[in-house]
């Protein structure tokens, strides 16, 4: 379902309140691009009269609410109590972005909607309160606080999505799990979830851009739809393995990097558990992919009948190319 003329105002003022919150040099100036971004993004749940997605919306709108009021709240305490309201802006934060142990919401939420608004719920969504929280973190203990939400989130990203059939509850907990490799990051360098952020988002753009050619939301639903193009087959597994973090694709990169970053700072308890949340998390990507080996029917290449690539697909093509490329990468350093 793609968004109509009517609703690109709201998809505007959604970007603007993301940067007005960057941006903004008080904690009052960034609630009000919080509170901005919040409203521009319920329209573009509701895009439809439905109840499944009013419901979502709903669900939203009640958790952000609680979590711009606590922000707003400890803010004010900011200058006379800033032991206190430090945590509290980060709890907050955490909150708006679905980090364990506040992402009860965020899966329910995702159950609710359709494939273009749960992209952007699974990354634009997440850039405001992610640079919010490298601002906050100038404390010892909020250091803390946000190294114990990573390993939660990490542990519960990995474990939820056991024994559900939903397309849209996996991609949830996938990107529960993700979160907690940039929150860690943050906690060691400013710079380098922005780079772990963007692989990310292309590599969960190219399988939610599949999901929603097929209309597909539960596995039955995938499963039913391989047979409109044979290529499709190939794109599916690549690109869930490199969002999996699988060596040597492109999503092994930005997890490779900070593997790196956190041996050398001698973290090897989180690294212990991401990297156990990551064995796991790729378990339920190679579940659906052994369906596609297992289900899939061979075609006589004598009745294949050749169909004109459409604009969707020249992007499909696009992300596996940009998968494959990074397949070279790692070769650049051996060879300097």
């Amino acid at each position: 379902m793609m968004f109509s003329p009517s609703y690109m105002p709201f998809f505007g003022t959604l970007i603007l309140g993301t940067f007005i919150t960057i941006s903004s040099s008080t904690w009052f100036g960034s609630w009000i691009g919080l509170e901005l971004n919040m409203l521009s993004f319920i329209p573009l749940i509701t895009i439809k009269m439905n109840f499944y997605f009013s419901e979502s919306a709903l669900k939203y709108f009640l958790i952000q609410a609680l979590g711009s009021t606590l922000f707003i709240s400890a803010s004010c305490m900011y200058l006379t109590l800033t032991f206190i309201s430090s945590p509290l802006i980060l709890l907050s934060l955490l909150l708006k972005l679905g980090s364990a142990p506040f992402h009860f919401w965020f899966p329910q939420v995702m159950e609710g909607m359709a494939w273009p608004q749960a992209i952007m719920l699974m990354t634009i969504q997440k850039i405001a309160p992610m640079v919010l929280i490298s601002y906050l973190l100038t404390y010892p203990m909020l250091t803390f606080i946000t190294s114990l939400s990573a390993i939660l989130s990490a542990m519960t990203g990995a474990l939820g999505g056991f024994n559900t059939m939903s397309l849209r509850k996996l991609m949830a907990f996938s990107s529960i799990n993700h979160l907690s490799w940039m929150l860690i990051s943050i906690t060691i360098a400013d710079v380098f979830w922005m780079l772990y952020f963007i692989f990310y988002s292309i590599l969960t753009l190219s399988v939610v851009i599949l999901f929603s050619m097929f209309q597909a939301y539960t596995l039955s639903d995938l499963m039913k739809s391989n047979q409109i193009n044979s290529s499709f087959n190939l794109f599916i597994p690549l690109n869930l393995l490199s969002l999996g973090g699988l060596p040597p694709l492109s999503g092994f990169i930005p997890k490779w990097m900070l593997i790196q970053l956190l041996i050398n700072n001698k973290l090897f308890i989180p690294l212990f558990f991401l990297l156990v949340s990551a064995l796991i998390t790729l378990y339920f990507y190679l579940r659906i992919i052994m369906l596609f080996i297992i289900l899939t029917n061979p075609i006589m290449s004598v009745n294949v009948k050749l169909n004109p690539m459409s604009s969707l697909s020249f992007f499909m093509s696009s992300f596996t190319l940009f998968n494959m490329f990074m397949l070279t990468l790692p070769l650049m350093f051996f060879m300097f």
